[in-house]
């Protein structure tokens, strides 16, 4: 018998569960939520290496490619923390705050200990009010 995963809630729970995510399977980069998105219909997606917007949807809904409010609301306050060459988000709707999250994720030389911290921080910031 196969226990369900429990779910967040919480923009915070949401962050640490993506962060866990993360930690397990690795940061993706390429351009894509998870590698072999089309060819790879097998793997379950909490076994693989995922985006940072990826791990945020799957942490949620259990599938990176599902929109919901949490994780979207989670994305949100996340690109609102990063910045990229010195800059923060361009285009302040869902699309462009999601790209600005991808285009943190692919800087050269991003680790998944970087993506994990990030998330982690976001998730005491957004428990203490302080987003």
């Amino acid at each position: 018998m196969e226990l369900p995963i429990p779910r967040p809630t919480t923009v915070a729970a949401t962050f640490r569960a993506a962060a866990r995510l993360l930690a397990a399977n690795g940061l993706y980069q390429g351009g894509d939520y998870f590698p072999n998105a089309l060819s790879d219909k097998t793997t379950p997606y909490a076994s693989r290496p995922l985006s940072i917007v990826a791990a945020l949807r799957c942490a949620v809904d259990g599938d990176p490619q599902a929109y919901s409010l949490l994780a979207d609301e989670a994305l949100m306050v996340l690109a609102f923390r990063l910045t990229v060459d010195g800059e923060g988000p361009e285009d302040h709707d869902l699309f462009g705050l999601e790209a600005h999250v991808d285009d943190w994720t692919e800087t050269e030389g991003r680790t998944t200990e970087s993506a994990c911290a990030v998330l982690y921080a976001a998730a005491d910031a957004s428990e203490g009010g302080a987003l």
